[in-house]
């Protein structure tokens, strides 16, 4: 059977089957008679990353998508138990009409962006963040999770119980078991107020701050991409969200975009990158004031196989793809870090569709963390078509920014592409070696394996 990842769709791979587990026993079956058989798996939810993690050539495929009970709200501690499988509109729902009539209910702390049919154990296989202002990644959201292991165990993981594997799983990219559920940390969900005003790069660091000392919860900054304009990675849309009392009112009918105002904006990145910040930020400056629900803010329009859709119009984009890298530097060093990129973007000429920065706070729990430190969030996007000339130049693209970001102390996200060097790897990833190793381990026939880990392992070998 032949699977693909949803955004990218450049890791077409041909499986062995797949599987469907509809509860953790019904996945400690599949681990026992895969071992019986000889076979490897992978593990996959929403099949959104990019970099091989979900699958695994010529191997069994289990796809943790049936797996979407909420089972348990525990009011008093802030907590749900929820399948591994379940999305995040799936999970705002169910959580919204669990507490009905409830002032302030429980709901999600932080969730991916630009996507909402990720699923919670995607997050965590990932170690995901959302566009929280002083959020560590997602392990800070999870309290315990279920996890069936190579020998066909199911084993209970936290920060008391089986505490090494909680370490490694937790930004393991499936490679220690299958996550059949998760205990998350919730949040009080309040009405918050998005405050927008168009900004220079240059004071970024400083409104960060100015904003979380002011209160203010989420928040980014969206650049300008035009490579012909002096605003390129230096002019950006810069919209934060406040909590606000109980009694503010919603608006009747918000303004948001609907999925043609999102398609409009995707080919005008395509086609007229000045037109297309311009719109952009007409719209939320539109918005500014506005009152939405912690929650739902975070969700987003997005249409899968957009391209398709952009034929019509841009018959020259149609066969490819956006690839997406985050690249990590120190906040004190970002004006350096996107000053060296503008000059990049424009001398290479790279195909860039959407930027938008962030912020992240320390990971000190994770084995493979890539948070190391507080950094600045560098989200890059560019395009690129599907033929080997293309992806090579892509690749190469990537690998600058990836040296940019090394150059001032910084790293870069392993859950994209497979596309950085083996010096790259291990500068931006010391410890990845000791993951491998760990999980060598706690695996030590290899039942979980992914073409991500076979690339990788093969690079530091090399």
């Amino acid at each position: 059977m032949l699977v693909n990842d949803v955004h990218s769709k450049l890791n077409a791979t041909r499986v062995r089957r797949i599987e469907l587990p509809r509860s953790t026993e019904a996945a400690a079956e599949i681990v026992r008679a895969a071992r019986g058989r000889g076979e490897r798996l992978s593990v996959a939810g929403g099949r959104h990353a990019m970099g091989g993690q979900q699958f695994a050539s010529g191997q069994v495929l289990v796809d943790c998508s049936a797996l979407t009970e909420v089972t348990a709200l525990d009011d008093a501690a802030g907590t749900a138990e929820v399948g591994a499988g379940i999305t995040w509109p799936v999970l705002i729902e169910r959580l919204e009409r669990r507490q009905p009539g409830v002032v302030r209910p429980w709901s999600i702390v932080q969730k991916q962006t630009g996507a909402d049919r990720l699923s919670v154990g995607g997050a965590l296989a990932a170690n995901a963040h959302g566009r929280g202002l002083a959020f560590r990644p997602f392990v800070q959201d999870v309290d315990a999770f279920t996890l069936v292991d190579a020998t066909g165990a199911v084993r209970r993981c936290s920060r008391t119980e089986n505490a090494e594997t909680f370490r490694l799983a937790v930004g393991g990219y499936g490679l220690l078991g299958i996550v059949t559920s998760v205990r998350l940390r919730l949040a009080p969900r309040r009405k918050v107020e998005r405050v927008v005003e168009l900004l220079d790069a240059g004071s970024l660091r400083e409104r960060f701050d100015e904003r979380i000392a002011a209160g203010f919860t989420y928040g980014d900054f969206q650049f300008a991409i035009d490579p012909h304009s002096d605003a390129l990675l230096r002019r950006g849309v810069f919209a934060c969200y406040r909590p606000v009392a109980d009694d503010v009112p919603m608006p009747a009918a918000a303004r948001e975009l609907s999925e043609h105002d999102w398609l409009s904006l995707i080919r005008l990145a395509h086609s007229d990158r000045s037109a297309a910040f311009e719109r952009y930020a007409a719209y939320y400056l539109s918005t500014s004031g506005q009152t939405y629900w912690s929650d739902r803010h975070q969700l987003a329009t997005y249409v899968d196989d957009y391209h398709a859709k952009l034929a019509a119009h841009l018959p020259h984009v149609a066969g490819g793809s956006e690839m997406i890298s985050e690249l990590y530097v120190p906040r004190a060093a970002l004006a350096t870090f996107l000053e060296a990129a503008r000059c990049d973007v424009r001398e290479r000429a790279m195909q860039l569709v959407y930027g938008t920065i962030r912020l992240i706070e320390r990971d000190d729990e994770t084995v493979l963390a890539w948070a190391r430190e507080p950094w600045a969030c560098v989200v890059v996007n560019l395009h690129t078509e599907h033929d080997s000339a293309a992806l090579e130049k892509t690749a190469t693209d990537f690998r600058r920014l990836i040296d940019r970001a090394l150059e001032v102390g910084g790293s870069y996200f392993l859950t994209y592409h497979r596309w950085a060097t083996r010096s790259q790897v291990l500068r931006a990833h010391p410890r990845l070696p000791e993951f491998l190793a760990a999980k060598r381990r706690h695996d030590p026939d290899g039942l979980f394996a992914s073409d991500w880990h076979r690339h990788h392992v093969a690079l530091l070998e090399g």
